[in-house]
């Protein structure tokens, strides 16, 4: 494959790892959770990196910040089907901290990148 240019970039390495993150916990989940609850913390979780990789793909820097502020509403969006997993006890507190943690530093890194193109 092409060396793309959002492979070169640490927040869409990170976003990637809380994908695999994000799998591997909903694999925990009840079965009846299959198609709900974890199906959408998946979607959200793939949904970061992806407008990483498409808005770095882009024309120019203003697309790609548009598409950054949708990986930022991605990991909002499932900041809160963590919390929800958690009030359900499908989640440790333990492991929510540590998916918080990191979720904060890729939103941080997402928010230093948008700064950085804006300039």
């Amino acid at each position: 494959m092409i060396d793309k240019p959002h492979k070169k970039l640490d927040v869409w390495r990170k976003s990637i790892d809380l994908v695999q993150i994000i799998y591997d916990l909903t694999r925990s989940f009840p079965k009846n959770e299959a198609y709900g609850l974890a199906k959408q913390m998946r979607r959200a979780a793939i949904s970061i990196p992806s407008n990483i990789g498409e808005g770095a793909a882009r024309q120019t820097k203003r697309e790609f910040v548009q598409f950054l502020h949708m990986a930022q509403g991605s990991l909002s969006e499932l900041d809160t089907h963590l919390e929800i997993s958690k009030r359900l006890n499908y989640l440790k507190e333990d492991n929510l901290q540590a998916l918080s943690s990191l979720m904060n530093e890729i939103d941080k890194m997402i928010t230093g990148l948008i700064k950085s193109l804006k300039k």
